[in-house]
């Protein structure tokens, strides 16, 4: 199973953070306790929303899209 999240920043409300990872609650971890380099000077992170996925490909996918100017709109309108 993978997992396309979401983070918002609680030390920076309004940043947010778009992922893929495996394992979401290790992840966290890693984004919390300052190991992601892109997320470290924000932390702490919560997650937002996270989505599930059973097949790897669409789950690039999708993050990929989230991570575009018309991805981030749907993201910030819908979820």
């Amino acid at each position: 199973m993978k997992y396309v999240y979401i983070l918002e920043s609680e030390a920076a409300p309004g940043r947010y953070y778009i992922g893929l990872t495996g394992d979401l609650k290790a992840r966290l971890a890693r984004h919390n306790a300052g190991e992601v380099a892109h997320t470290s000077k924000f932390a702490p992170w919560r997650v937002k929303s996270y989505f599930a996925f059973s097949d790897e490909q669409r789950a690039v996918e999708f993050e990929r899209y989230l991570k575009t100017a018309s991805g981030r709109a749907f993201a910030k309108k819908r979820l």
